[in-house]
């Protein structure tokens, strides 16, 4: 079967080449931003949406104006593919699965992307961009696949490079059983055979040093070179605590994708769990504080990016990812199949109200997602209770793809 993967390495480029990537970066921002308020100019006034081959025509006259006569200086099909990256946040805000684009800040998501014209020589350990020439790269790892397109990205004031390949590879065999998994806070994860993953969290470590270089940024007149200076700090402390996150996050979803074939979940949504409980000024919210600290650990935790991640790893290795709800999974008991909020009232004791039994509550909350994933693959599959096989495809499952 056909797979696409990405390879991400750090660029290593001159003093020259760095202000070209800025510039670029910048003229794909300005090509997003001013596309997006033509689009919202025309919707206004009542008439219909440009589409992608429109706004490409509307591109040609931009760089034939004096003022914008500049964006000539950036690659055409760096320029295309903003206009494209519109076009899809547009798609899916419309099939609901994203908020209406935005406009882009400078600093935040900068990069451009190059669909051709590239060269790789992995020997070397460098790579050919239109109007950049060649740039090193650290290789850390050989690039499989035939190349596709490259994207190029700034975070904080390093650059990095994404190489996206297609490549064919046999179908996998899935190795190990089914697990069920009971997300956390006082536990990271929590799997149905026992074992479980102690929280890392990243941002709790940085706080305090993020707070006293917050600080400082917050004491410089806005814009001058200490502030920058003082900002360039602030940025760096964000990254460490996502590349510590990061490396965390692939870690284990590397060890539970090797070791197992269906992995089930509860189908949380994140997004909804840590919203605000601030409320309004004539309905004041309760706990807010309580709630707040909830809501900055859930983050931290980086649930949403360890599903995201289980999800193709286990595709690549042929297994599968299957959610199920979230429902009464932390307050039914195992023995008895007695559903009471009583239950669970600690947060690390499970007590049966109705039995007495008793274990860790993520245990218990592992098992259930784990019986009712053997549940949903019975009704799914022709009541078979028996892991799907192996030439099986995720959707007929209804497995999150």
């Amino acid at each position: 079967m056909e797979t696409l993967q990405a390879f991400r390495y750090e660029l290593v480029p001159n003093g020259q080449q760095n202000l070209q990537m800025r510039r670029f970066a910048g003229a794909c921002r300005f090509v997003f931003n001013k596309a997006l308020a033509l689009q919202k100019e025309r919707y206004e006034g009542g008439r219909k949406r440009l589409g992608y081959s429109d706004l490409c025509k509307q591109l040609t006259g931009w760089k034939a104006e004096h003022q914008t006569d500049w964006l000539n200086d950036t690659p055409s099909q760096s320029l295309q593919q903003a206009l494209k990256n519109l076009e899809t946040a547009y798609k899916n805000f419309f099939e609901k699965r994203a908020e209406f684009p935005c406009f882009k800040k400078k600093g935040q998501s900068d990069s451009f992307r190059y669909p051709q014209g590239f060269k790789l020589d992995q020997t070397n350990s460098r790579i050919f961009l239109p109007k950049l020439g060649w740039l090193r790269y650290r290789n850390s790892r050989d690039v499989l696949g035939t190349v596709r397109n490259v994207t190029v990205s700034r975070a904080g004031e390093k650059w990095f490079v994404s190489i996206q390949t297609q490549r064919e590879i046999e179908q996998a065999i899935p190795n190990g059983g089914a697990v069920g998994i009971d997300m956390g806070v006082a536990r990271f994860a929590t799997l149905s055979d026992g074992a479980f993953i102690s929280p890392l969290n990243s941002f709790k470590q940085h706080e305090s040093t993020l707070r006293r270089a917050q600080q400082a940024m917050g004491r410089k007149v806005k814009f001058s070179s200490n502030w920058k200076k003082a900002k360039t700090r602030v940025q760096k402390i964000h990254e460490r605590i996502a590349n510590v996150r990061r490396d965390f996050l692939h870690k284990h979803s590397t060890a539970i994708s090797q070791n197992h074939a269906i992995v089930f979940v509860e189908d949380l949504q994140v997004r909804n769990m840590s919203k605000s409980a601030s409320g309004t000024t004539s309905e004041p919210g309760k706990n807010v504080r309580a709630k707040s600290g909830l809501n900055k650990a859930i983050l931290d935790q980086g649930w949403f990016e360890f599903r995201r991640q289980l999800d193709y790893k286990l595709s690549w290795r042929g297994g599968w990812l299957i959610e199920v709800p979230a429902k009464n999974t932390s307050r039914t008991c195992l023995e008895c199949d007695h559903i009471s909020a009583d239950n669970r009232k600690r947060q690390a004791l499970f007590k049966c109200v109705a039995c007495g039994f008793e274990e860790h509550a993520d245990l218990v909350g592992a098992n259930n997602v784990l019986r009712a994933g053997y549940a949903r693959l019975a009704c799914e599959v022709s009541g078979a209770l028996m892991p799907p096989a192996a030439g099986t495809h995720r959707s007929d499952l209804g497995v999150n793809a």
